[in-house]
């Protein structure tokens, strides 16, 4: 604790109010009749490089306010709908109201804008990437269809991945606390109308939390127009089986409250088939193959809702309360194999069906309370205070039937497994940023308090209900994490520097009941971050940066448990997980703000990956949570955009990379074992407006992996193409979509495991394919922004979802 207290002092030192005066610029937007332009975006430019030093939008009477200006001699522009006005030199040395900025109506005048009508812009910053789509043709997609064409991303089904880590999804820099699939579903109904831009963040800043990957965070529209806006949005979905959801929500705005309400019902049913091969094997080669086709068939039943309240206390106080509540009474699987067993020459020795049906309630809430004040001249403090209770239930009964190869019974296995987990998430935080003279200065403690008790009682079934004391447990599980962390960040000529400092002390405790074993852990951490920026030309930027990362076990890892397929095959946690560290380095160049060179190496140290591996001898194949031995990551990935024509827009993406890991092979000998994959992944969408109003709109899109690496197991290639087409009615106000996914049935690919004596592949086929309607309609002020955001917190992130 002692090096910690010293870092926090260390910190608290710089929490003094020292920093130049600050100014504040009005005035209003106008167009060349002398007609207000409502909502229109006015900029506060740099003129050494007219890169955006501060942004706000113009109310519904086109006047606009800019604060806490620093004195300095500045560009000023405004913006609106492809149109831009000239840029007016202002020298702000005192409080400053001008005339009026007129944005003229002139076709020629496009060649200036910032924000232009067909083209996205992409903007180098020290440490993240801007996608600017404000006003783009890629406004009428989906949220979740911008994410997927952000520069830098590959979609990989249901999940974002940024340089081969999966990406953290932020609304407005609130964590969007969903599993990948709810994810998807929630930003496929969030209208792509409403982003501003989307901030690549490979490696965050020491404000984050350590613990963490890459950032994705979507920034929406904003405007202060006053008054109600809704909608209601419902999609249908045509796979194997047919799927519908249904969401509204609801936004109120006066001078001082914002009121959000937000409710969703997904009712599912889902399909996935998985074809699997496992070779078993002794001194002699094969002696036993295991053909499986695995049949798994999923019913949801999830309610989704939200409340945001955020209150102004006055021009420097703010209050807000965020809660979040995601409920699944009824979750249900219902799942059946066939297994055929044939001996080294490939007769059929004997076969085997498993029935298993499992009864889940999963319920999720939480809350956060966040005041936040700001200082008279520059920056603030913010206090935030965050609780999470999550709770899981589940059981599974299964049965299992042997027969000759004539079809003749041989004999059966049952078994009943009763499991409970409840988690409580405790969160207290404190923010401070300013300005020291030209530094910018950010500062922050944290304290975060996790319990998590989880229980499994196992039944055998074969004779009466007997309960097995071997393989169930009773697993306490307790953390404590404290944070401080400082960040400096300055700007001149053409350079700009980042740099942080986060330190960490971690102390948890985990008690297996069954196994009489406590594994206390204790340890304290430093994660440096580094950000530089170099404009070289207009044309021209090279950026460098460099962070420490941690990742601890997720909740359920940790659990002494075995989840079972059947009795052959089953998944086991590892209570003795301790975390992992990776430093992460990356060069980037840009040409032109339109093509994007990132060069990016990543020691990942002994990260945590679940492995497979199968027992010959008993003939089991288990999936064990586990540290690897090391493990490096590396690539090059190039993404390039292009107006083709006013109603052409397309997109690509190339990312060449390097994974390889080395693991503790538990089933062969206790011998090492790498994997390793060089990889390809391609990414070509083209955006089509396809009437004159751009009420009517197209994509088509192709992605290729060539493979990839997924612990024990290479993914073979995959291909996906995919179109969709929508078309808004009634003003904008009502949006019709269709879209078609896995068009050529390519998607999935078999996953193979093959080193050692180790030889099992498998092909898992879900519903990718399929068409989807859906329909969206907005009422009231629909154009006015709303609050909406999602409690952002790390400790949530190892809730397992599934």
């Amino acid at each position: 604790m002692k090096p910690l207290l010293l870092f926090l002092i260390v910190i608290l030192g710089f929490f003094q109010e020292v920093s130049s005066q600050t100014f504040l610029l009005s005035g209003e937007v106008r167009d060349e009749r002398n007609e207000v332009i409502p909502f229109a975006s006015v900029f506060l430019l740099r003129t050494t490089d007219s890169t955006l030093v501060k942004g706000t939008s113009a109310d519904e009477l086109g006047v606009f306010t800019i604060q806490d200006i620093t004195p300095n001699l500045y560009f000023l522009r405004a913006s609106y709908i492809g149109r831009t006005s000239a840029s007016l030199a202002i020298d702000i040395a005192k409080d400053t109201k001008i005339g009026a900025l007129i944005i003229e109506q002139k076709a020629e005048e496009l060649n200036e804008v910032i924000v232009t009508a067909n083209r996205p812009q992409v903007e180098r910053k020290v440490d993240r990437l801007i996608f600017n789509v404000e006003n783009t043709v890629l406004s009428q997609s989906s949220s979740w269809e911008i994410l997927q064409q952000t520069p830098g991303v590959i979609s990989m089904q249901d999940e974002l991945q940024i340089r081969n880590q999966a990406a953290v999804v932020y609304i407005n820099d609130r964590k969007v606390q969903l599993s990948a699939e709810e994810i998807r579903s929630l930003l496929e109904n969030y209208q792509g109308a409403n982003i501003k831009s989307v901030e690549v963040i490979p490696n965050p800043p020491s404000n984050y939390d350590a613990e963490g990957g890459a950032v994705l965070n979507i920034v929406t529209s904003k405007n202060i127009s006053l008054g109600y806006k809704g909608n209601v949005t419902t999609n249908y979905t045509q796979a194997i089986f047919p799927k519908y959801s249904f969401g509204t929500s609801h936004f109120y705005k006066t001078k001082k409250l914002n009121l959000n309400t937000s409710y969703s019902y997904v009712p599912r049913k889902d399909f996935k088939n998985t074809e699997s091969i496992i070779n078993f094997i002794n001194d002699t080669g094969i002696f036993s193959r295991w053909d499986t086709d695995f049949d798994k068939t999923n019913r949801f039943r999830t309610h989704n809702a939200g409340l945001v309240i955020d209150y102004e206390i006055n021009k420097r106080n703010e209050l807000n309360f965020t809660t979040n509540a995601q409920l699944s009474p009824e979750r249900t699987y219902n799942n059946f194999q066939d297994t055929q067993i044939r001996n080294t020459s490939g007769v059929l020795d004997s076969t085997f069906t498993t029935s298993s049906f499992l009864d889940e309630n999963k319920n999720n809430i939480s809350g956060d309370l966040t005041f936040k004040h700001r200082f008279k001249e520059n920056g603030g403090l913010t206090l935030n205070g965050h609780y999470t209770q999550f709770d899981f239930t589940r059981t599974q009964d299964a049965n299992s039937t042997y027969f000759e190869p004539d079809g003749n019974f041989i004999r059966d296995f049952n078994f009943f497994t009763d499991a409970n987990q409840d988690i409580e998430i405790v969160t207290a935080q404190m923010d401070y940023t300013n300005l020291l003279g030209t530094v910018g200065v950010e500062a922050g403690i944290k304290g975060s308090f996790i319990n998590s008790e989880s229980k499994l009682d196992y039944f055998d079934q074969n004779n009466g209900s007997v309960l097995d004391p071997n393989l169930s447990d009773n697993f306490l599980y307790d953390e404590t994490v404290y944070a401080g962390y400082l960040s400096l960040s300055k700007d001149w000529e053409k350079w700009s520097l980042k740099t942080g400092l986060r330190a960490e002390h971690t102390q948890s405790s985990g008690t297996s009941i069954a196994l009489s074993t406590i594994n206390n852990l204790e340890y304290f951490e430093l994660f440096p971050t580094l950000y530089l920026l170099h404009n070289i030309h207009e044309n021209h930027s090279v950026a460098f940066d460099y962070s420490r990362k941690l990742t601890r076990p997720r909740y359920e890892d940790l659990n002494p448990f075995r989840t079972f397929i059947n009795e052959n095959i089953f998944y086991e946690g590892n209570p003795n997980l301790p975390p992992s560290f990776s430093n992460n380095f990356n060069l980037n160049y840009t040409l032109k703000q339109e093509f994007f060179f990132d060069f990016y190496y990543r020691d990942n140290g002994e990260y945590i990956s679940t492995l497979s591996f199968q027992d010959n001898e008993n003939q089991i194949l288990r999936d064990v949570t586990q540290n690897v031995l090391e493990s490096t990551s590396y690539g090059f990935d190039f993404n390039y955009g292009k107006s083709i024509s006013n109603n052409w827009y397309l997109y690509s993406y190339v990312s060449i990379f390097h994974e390889d890991e080395t693991f503790l092979a538990l089933e062969s000998d206790a011998l090492s074992a790498t994997n390793e994959i060089d990889g390809l992944y391609l990414d070509i969408t083209n955006y089509l407006t396809l009437s004159k109003d751009g009420t009517f709109k197209g994509e088509l899109g192709l992605t290729y992996l060539s493979g990839f690496l997924q612990g024990s197991y290479i993914i073979d290639e995959t291909t996906n193409l995919t179109l969709g087409l929508r078309k808004s009615f009634w003003n904008r106000r009502a949006l019709v979509s269709i879209s078609a996914n896995d068009i050529l049935g390519k998607a999935n690919s078999r996953v193979t495991s093959k080193y050692l004596n180790q030889d099992n592949n498998y092909l898992a086929v879900p519903e990718t394919q399929y068409v989807r309607f859906g329909f969206t309609y907005n009422f009231g002020n629909f154009r006015l922004e709303d609050n909406q955001r999602e409690i952002d917190k790390i400790e949530r992130d190892r809730l397992r979802a599934e």
